[in-house]
């Protein structure tokens, strides 16, 4: 019986023995995963707070930009106002009587129709003959 004991205990050790190195083997692996968990947390954690600054680097731009916009669009408004006071200038300028007769007799001297002339400077075909006149 003493034979069939130590048998037995010896065969429990060596069960015991083997699921110590089984629960070692997979220890070193669970370690194994914590290490490469931590690492990818790691990298994660590197690529997020890349992406924070890549965020405030793009919004101090866009605060810029728009700050930029905003004063092109100040001086886009002074040259519009400034190219409308030139445009009615022009217009006064080529509604003028003097502007009219000068470009009826230049356009007389071309050789162009008197109904022509007419249309072109909006006066009537008698106004435009009597500044032709006038001029001859």
């Amino acid at each position: 019986m003493t034979e069939f004991l130590l048998i037995f205990f010896s065969v429990t050790e060596i069960i015991l023995l083997i699921a110590i190195i089984f629960f070692f083997i997979r220890l070193k692996k669970s370690e194994e995963l914590v290490t490469q968990l931590q690492s990818k947390q790691q990298e994660f954690i590197n690529k997020l707070h890349f992406n924070a600054q890549l965020e405030n680097e793009l919004m101090n731009t866009f605060e810029q930009r728009q700050q930029e916009l905003a004063q092109l669009d100040k001086v886009l408004d002074q040259k519009s106002r400034k190219l409308k006071k030139i445009l009615s200038q022009a217009e006064e300028f080529s509604r003028s009587p003097q502007f009219l007769r000068q470009i009826i007799i230049t356009g007389h001297k071309e050789g162009k129709p008197v109904n022509r002339l007419a249309k072109a400077t909006g006066l009537s075909t008698d106004e435009v003959e009597l500044i032709i006149d006038q001029y001859n």
